[in-house]
């Protein structure tokens, strides 16, 4: 099972999420994709699984603080406890057992940022 987590602000576009979701590896294969429960009504991501076909999964906060992320927001740390919402996302959505196969990546932009994740969904 292949998850897209991302991570984005608040005046975050369609094309933004969409180009984060392309320079991470895209569409294809996806189950779901993952964000910040308090992020998980936002327009532009409800249009993006719309476009994908996909479910949103909302990972409450409190799951993602401690997820150990290779990449590393400071900002992100300080609110949320872990270094990457979109990679910490992807991971918590995907299973226990769950392994990144795209890293965060930024859009132009910098108002999105989306890793894909891998696992068996558990």
């Amino acid at each position: 099972m292949k998850v897209a987590g991302l991570g984005f602000k608040k005046d975050v576009t369609l094309a933004s999420l969409r180009e984060a979701l392309l320079a991470a590896g895209g569409a294809q294969g996806l189950a779901a994709l993952a964000t910040v429960s308090d992020k998980a009504n936002a327009e532009a991501l409800k249009q993006l699984a719309r476009e994908c076909s996909v479910p949103i999964r909302a990972v409450p906060a409190d799951r993602l603080a401690g997820i150990d992320t290779p990449t590393q927001s400071k900002l992100v740390a300080e609110k949320f406890g872990t270094g990457s919402i979109a990679e910490a996302a992807a991971l918590a959505a995907a299973g226990p057992r769950a392994r990144l196969i795209a890293t965060r990546v930024v859009s132009q932009d910098r108002t999105a940022t989306a890793a894909i994740a891998e696992g068996d969904g558990a």
